[in-house]
């Protein structure tokens, strides 16, 4: 099978969150299983240019109507994984940020990310051969358009029935609507650009033109898949999903272990792993210092995260001022909106020793406070899969998390299931539901044989990215059937 990844980032070339990681990991797994695998995304201000080959022969015009801009293409050398091919045009990815600045989001993403997927498209044509089987997986609203195009060009070329779309969700929250006038640039036939198509409330909307135009849509959780369906989480989508529910599908995210594994992180000071915890201690003891934490035999609660009111933090803000008379201790790192630092700021500097904090993102200090903390906290208002609780139940630190997204899907709740947890949920998002799940795992720690259960069910789970590449492959093979079923 050859497949295809049209993504907006991808490390190592770029990456704003989640998405940069599962392009690299996730290609570089379906190559391990024996296929053929290549990334395409935007050539931001890529640092190493001396490694990037410039590809001439792929050189193209690309028609915005408003412009008419040069697409060239490089190659970035990945030993040993699979092959990774940048779309260059200076004017509008060579800038800080990918989607924006300090300033908030560019005023042309439209353009960009409309000629990107222009530019795509017409390499995937060229590279595409009819006779092998053939998968394109594009990611979130920034590709939306690439499923659609390629879409028309399969049902005007009947020689590219073996070609398969795929469209994966990332965050229903960001969409990608502009202007109606922005359909232009598309070059589509404006009578696509009605309520059943491509029209959202009078504007333009990527994302829906990626849930029509594909084969297969895809999200990253099985509860994700079903928030989406209902109003609070489709975000004026919920209607076009439940149409194509049936061919809506869900794949969690993955871990690569080889990073994330503290029999074998060189990140943190002490090694250990489920049949021997006791190097825990050691790293405990590590981020006490680290925060400059009292010692004592409380727990550390510990949230790795931007911090966002959707990942939580105005959550954590109402439900302080009962965490604080808990037995105890806090660490905090992330970066994000300015309400949120200013009271965590302001709470750490009112109860030093209590509460620690480090507005940064140190991905070292990320796996120093995994290995270190006790309870790992998530408490997000939507959560489509997270990762950080992956990581942590990996390091032993049991997560208390809301039973939203993935958190739901990756997460046993110890009371629901006594005996075979891997951690606590609750379900409404209120400080009190919190507050009561987060004591009911400080009552679970003060028990060594029931807190050693947690710590170790949850270090055997197995999120690997293997896994995630199966379940992709048995979708692919889906997508193709029904897309030759559709050309017949």
């Amino acid at each position: 099978m050859r497949i295809f990844f049209v993504t907006p980032e991808a490390v190592p070339c770029s990456r704003a969150g989640g998405l940069g990681d599962i392009s690299y990991h996730l290609p570089r797994a379906l190559w391990a299983l024996g296929h053929e695998v290549t990334v395409v995304v935007p050539k931001y201000n890529y640092p190493e240019e001396g490694q990037l080959k410039l590809l001439p022969e792929f050189d193209r015009r690309v028609d915005l109507s408003i412009s008419n801009r040069l697409a060239q293409f490089y190659e970035l050398n990945l030993p040993d994984a699979h092959r990774l091919i940048l779309v260059g045009c200076d004017e509008l990815f060579d800038r800080p940020g990918i989607y924006g600045n300090e300033f908030g989001d560019y005023d042309d993403n439209a353009e960009r990310y409309i000629f990107f997927s222009k530019a795509a498209n017409s390499l995937l044509l060229d590279l595409i051969d009819p006779e092998i089987p053939t998968v394109v997986h594009s990611h979130d609203w920034p590709t939306g358009l690439v499923s659609l195009f390629l879409k028309l060009a399969r049902a005007a070329n009947p020689k590219l029935r073996q070609l398969a779309t795929i469209f994966t969700y990332h965050n229903l929250a960001n969409q990608g609507v502009f202007p109606y006038w922005d359909f232009t640039m598309t070059g589509l036939d404006w009578s696509l650009f009605n309520y059943r198509s491509l029209e959202f409330h009078g504007q333009l909307n990527l994302t829906k033109a990626g849930l029509l135009g594909a084969d297969i849509i895809s999200t990253v959780s099985h509860k994700y898949a079903r928030e989406t369906l209902g109003q609070e989480f489709g975000h004026g989508l919920e209607g076009v999903l439940k149409e194509r529910q049936a061919v809506l599908r869900n794949v969690l995210n993955g871990v690569d272990y080889t990073l994330w594994d503290p029999a074998t992180d060189p990140f943190i000071p002490a090694k250990f792993g489920p049949e021997d915890l006791s190097g825990k201690k050691r790293c405990r003891e590590n981020l006490a210092n680290l925060f400059g934490l009292k010692p004592g035999p409380e727990p550390i609660v510990a949230m790795v995260s931007r911090l966002l009111s959707r990942k939580g933090f105005d959550l954590i803000a109402r439900a302080m001022p009962s965490l604080l008379t808990m037995p105890l201790r806090l660490v905090f790192m992330g970066t994000g909106e300015d309400q949120h630092i200013s009271f965590l700021r302001e709470t750490a500097r009112q109860h030093p020793g209590q509460v620690g904090l480090k507005l940064a993102y140190d991905p070292a200090l990320t796996h120093q406070i995994l290995a270190g903390a006790d309870i790992f906290l998530a408490p997000s208002r939507f959560e489509p899969c997270g990762l950080e609780q992956m990581y942590a139940m990996k390091y032993g630190s049991v997560p208390v998390a809301r039973a939203t997204g993935g958190l739901e899907d990756t997460i046993l709740d110890e009371l629901e299931n006594p005996g075979q947890g891997t951690g606590f949920k609750f379900q409404r998002y209120t400080p009190d539901d919190l507050a009561q799940a987060l004591n009911e795992a400080i009552l679970a720690y003060k028990n060594p044989e029931v807190w050693t259960g947690l710590m170790t069910r949850g270090m055997w789970n197995d999120f690997s990215w293997e896994i995630s590449a199966n379940a992709y492959i048995s979708v692919y093979e889906e997508a193709l059937a029904l897309a030759k079923e559709a050309a017949l």
